[in-house]
């Protein structure tokens, strides 16, 4: 008798060729027919009417500490992901040292926009091994989690303090590629770094792997080319690309013989040469015996910043020293006009680069305040406040912030939401040289809703936009970010495979409201979403989504490298 029975659906098995009716049968955590299908089953879905499509794969996420108290990982599942990657952008919470942990969690406060509170009050950071961590999910989570083993974790446990503001020694880069070997072992999926010039820790200093040399970097990521079925991630910086950053990625990947997958290609139309720019990276590596893959997201980037947590403000020159202040000191200095002044020409400073544009104050959107007398300037641009006000943007902008604890929200304007835009975009997800997802779930909890990038793809992207077809985009989903991962027998609809599968109307299916919810540990705040037209999501068989409601069943996998995980190589 089969476990399962899936019957009336069109399946699109994830590998681009058109839907056909058919069953699924499923035993034993395995799809073991596809067709017609005669076997009694324990349990039969209808999908009358909807797509039966693989489990979506997730490769770019930060749940590492998240898994400590939400076994489903969410919201992840109710879009119909099956498969998550942890540890990116150099972020592991793994391996550990005592000197360290505290450090971690304070930057990862600081950097992913994760309350701190709440870091501290769920997670134990009682373990040392990158074996240890892992072990305490297996059999705990709803979903299958793989985790990267990241560049500043490495860096601050083999060098303490020295970790930020020195260059490692050669011992030390020997002890850091040691401790990377161990983790790799003990089933870490591979290796993760950052020079993004946006990753601060809480102090405002760079993070750890920001003051990596060019050869720290090449000779950890060459060590995944001793472990099978690792992978490689790093993000390289904000904006153009300059030789000496295509150069990097592909000695990365030419010596760790993996892909590397960089984070985060956005698209707009008014600059179309910074996509080609950033795409060339690809085939510059292709060249030279590498291979670099963009991360690009499925929707326009959407972001809620404020001066509290303070990040992307503290990437603007200048501003860091101030947004590391204690809260208390930090108001004081935002108050002060001569602090004001030099926050500003920083910010439209040349040295700010691209994110100059987020010092066009009066193009600020008011996005949440927290005091009653506020609440009318929601969804208001700070231009249109200033001129009622009689007040320059910048300092209606400050006095906002400062008259609600530096809690306001603000959405800067980016562009990309025009229809030009939209149709470059379709064209990059079908490139080649890119992999659809950088959800970032997981990660910066007050500031963005990428989380839902699977319901965005399928109904702002498919339905709405008709920018590629059904197929194609559940291949961009499933079969594209799990081959160029090496995930075994996951993100096809196939005999012998995994059963990780999502059942949708494709007539509904999207992304619901956004609004925050109060569960983290402490009882902080986080955005979320439900789904529009999940109907079932399984994982190895076992239903762990019913419509917008957990199962509570937990039959994810934790993945380990080269066990979960085939080699991709680059070369022979």
């Amino acid at each position: 008798m089969l476990d399962c029975l899936i019957r009336g659906g069109t399946i699109i098995d994830g590998t681009g060729v058109p839907g056909v009716r058919a069953e699924v049968g499923i035993r034993d955590g395995r799809i073991v027919a596809v067709g017609a299908v005669e076997e009694d089953a324990r349990q039969v879905l209808d999908a009358a009417g909807k797509v039966v499509a693989p489990g979506f794969v997730d490769i770019h996420t930060h749940y590492d500490a998240q898994a400590f108290w939400d076994p489903m990982l969410s919201p992840s599942p109710l879009h119909g992901v099956t498969t998550v990657f942890g540890g990116n952008c150099g972020f592991s919470v793994a391996p550990l040292s005592e000197e360290a942990g505290g450090y971690l969690c304070e930057m990862l406060a600081r950097v992913e926009g994760m309350p701190l509170e709440a870091l501290q009050a769920g997670v134990p950071w009682d373990w040392s091994s990158f074996e240890e961590y892992l072990s305490r999910f297996d059999g705990r989570l709803g979903v299958n989690a793989g985790f990267l083993v990241g560049h500043s974790t490495l860096r601050r446990v083999v060098m303490g303090p020295d970790a930020v503001g020195k260059q490692a020694t050669n011992e030390q880069i020997e002890a850091m590629c040691a401790l990377l070997r161990e983790s790799l072992a003990a089933g870490g999926m591979g290796f993760s770094s950052s020079n993004a010039p946006t990753h601060n820790d809480n102090a405002g200093n760079p993070v750890p792997s920001r003051f990596a040399t060019r050869d720290e970097i090449v000779a950890l990521a060459g060590v995944l080319a001793d472990f099978p079925g690792t992978q490689l991630e790093f993000i390289p910086t904000v904006g153009f690309f300059e030789e000496e950053h295509k150069a990097l990625m592909t000695d990365m990947s030419v010596a760790a013989n993996r892909p590397l997958n960089w984070n985060v290609l956005g698209v707009a139309a008014f600059n179309p040469e910074l996509a080609k720019n950033q795409l060339g990276a690809s085939d510059y590596a292709a060249e030279r015996g590498g291979r670099i893959v963009a991360l690009t997201p499925s929707q326009v980037m959407s972001l809620r910043i404020n001066l509290r947590s303070g990040f992307i403000f503290d990437a603007l020159p200048g501003w860091a020293e101030v947004l590391a202040l204690p809260i208390e000191a930090r108001k004081q200095a935002l108050a002060d006009p001569e602090v004001r002044r030099r926050l500003d020409a920083g910010a439209n400073s040349d040295e700010a680069g691209v994110l100059r544009a987020i010092a066009v104050w009066q193009n600020m959107t008011v996005n949440t305040t927290f005091l009653p007398e506020n609440n009318a300037y929601e969804g208001r641009r700070v231009g249109e406040i200033a001129a009622e006000l009689g007040k320059k943007p910048f300092d209606t902008l400050l006095d906002l912030a400062l008259s609600e604890d530096l809690k306001t929200s603000f959405t800067p304007f980016i562009p990309g939401d025009d229809d030009d835009s939209w149709k470059l975009r379709g064209e990059i997800w079908q490139d080649d040289r890119t992999v659809v997802g950088a959800s970032d779930a997981g990660a910066h909890l007050d500031m963005i809703d990428t989380f839902s990038y699977s319901t965005s793809l399928l109904g702002p992207g498919v339905r709405e936009k008709g920018l590629l077809s059904l197929e194609a985009a559940i291949q961009q989903l499933t079969d594209v970010p799990a081959r160029l991962y090496g995930v075994r027998d996951r993100g096809r609809i196939a005999e012998g495979w995994w059963a990780d599968i999502v059942i949708f109307d494709p007539e509904s299916v999207g992304a619901g409201p956004v609004h925050f919810r109060d569960d983290l540990p402490t009882g902080a705040s986080r955005l979320y979403a439900e789904a529009d037209g999940i109907a079932h999501v399984l994982v190895n068989g076992v239903e762990i989504v019913r419509g917008r409601e957990f199962t509570g069943a937990t039959p994810g996998t934790v993945m380990r490298s080269g066990r979960d995980t085939e080699t991709v190589r680059v070369h022979d």
